[in-house]
Order: C-alpha cells, then structure tokens, then sequence
C-alpha cells in the first residue's frame, strides 16, 4: 500500500534552517508528482511546493519561493524539502501529499516545524 512517511522537523531559531524528508512507497515514486502541504497551528492548509519531473515543474508558494527547495531522490524513493531563512510565519505541521492530477490522494502523518527565538 502507499505509505508517505516524513522526518526532520524540529525546533530552530529564525534564520535558521532545516531539511524536511519523505520517504515513500508502495507507488512509482520516480514518476510521481508530489507535494508539500503545511498547516500553522489555527489555520487552514497551505501549499507550499510542487516538483514533477516527468513534467518538468518545481514551483513554490510566493511565501516560501527563495528559501526553500524540492527535490526528489530516485533512487532513495525520497522527497525532500530544504528550508532556509525560516521565519516565525513557517511553524506548522509539513505533510507530504501524492498528487495525482491535482487531487492530493495520499498523504504522510507529518512533521512539525516550530520557528522560534
């Protein structure tokens, strides 16, 4: 069955930074479109990020875009999510979503990212 399962969330001051991962499976990761969803505490989801490669899309939220980066690692069946320059404003809880032609079908249990001094 499919299974998303991400680590790497955790304290860090402003400025700082983190790298979120995703390990996947049960689906062809390689060929799959993900995506990085955030929910901040008290607040609706947020996207943040999409990479297909098949497609030849990477694209970031205008919030994010600048300080944060997605890339996959075939071989690993990985997604990542490289945060840099973090802000208060990026606290919440990062899922990683399968996208199968913009309907997020599957989703990871997430990983909590608290921004703060």
């Amino acid at each position: 069955q499919v299974q998303l399962v991400e680590s790497g969330g955790g304290l860090v001051e402003p400025g700082g930074s983190l790298r979120l991962s995703c390990i996947a499976s049960g689906f062809t990761f390689s060929s799959a479109w993900m995506s990085w969803v955030r929910q901040a505490p008290g607040k609706g989801l947020e996207w943040v990020s999409d990479i297909n490669t098949n497609r030849g899309i990477v694209d970031y939220a205008d919030s994010v875009r600048g300080r944060f980066t997605t890339f996959k690692d075939n071989t690993k069946n990985t997604l990542y999510l490289e945060m840099n320059s973090l802000k208060p404003e990026d606290t919440a809880l990062y899922y990683c979503v399968r996208n199968d032609n913009w309907v997020y079908d599957y989703w990871g249990q997430g990983t909590l990212v608290t921004v703060s001094s």
